[in-house]
């Protein structure tokens, strides 16, 4: 092997060799890299871990706050109803199918609109019954309307106011 062989062998030797380490530098990189976006990945998966422990955690509450209102509107439902009924009772004047409600708001409400209809009925009944009313006793007498008679009727009648 002549000097120039060796000489070419050698370059491309140390070009080999500077490729060799530029490929492990990359490599480093990559790798040092590929670590970074494993922790970042953990992190990541850890975070998301939590917020599903969390949003578990919240839909329990959740669940149970529901759970809770929906007692409460059955409480106020039943007191609604309770309070309708001692209402009514205590106002034998308005129809029960008038009154009704899911709170006590909406059953005085209903309450106040019952009793301007039964007070209008009451006044509208009132006025009929004094239009029709009847006075008792016999009519008064009236003189008998003559113009109506024959004239021998008008002679009787004469005759017989003298007696």
């Amino acid at each position: 092997m002549t000097e120039e062989e060796l000489a070419a062998l050698e370059e491309r030797l140390a070009e080999a060799e500077a490729e060799v380490e530029r490929l492990q530098t990359t490599a480093a990189d990559r790798e040092a890299r590929a670590a970074h976006l494993d922790e970042t990945l953990a992190e990541a998966k850890a975070e998301l871990a939590s917020r599903d422990a969390e949003l578990a955690a919240l839909s329990d509450e959740v669940a149970a706050a529901r759970s809770e209102a929906e007692e409460l509107r059955g409480g106020l439902r039943s007191a609604a109803e309770k309070y309708r009924q001692a209402v009514l009772a205590s106002r034998a004047e308005v129809p029960p199918d008038l009154v009704g409600g899911d709170t006590v708001e909406e059953v005085d409400r209903q309450l106040e609109a019952a009793l301007r209809m039964v007070a209008q009925l009451k006044s509208h009944l009132e006025s009929q019954a004094q239009a029709q009313r009847v006075p008792t006793g016999a009519p008064a007498r009236r003189a008998l309307d003559t113009a109506a008679l024959t004239p021998t009727e008008k002679i009787s009648y004469g005759l017989g106011q003298r007696k």
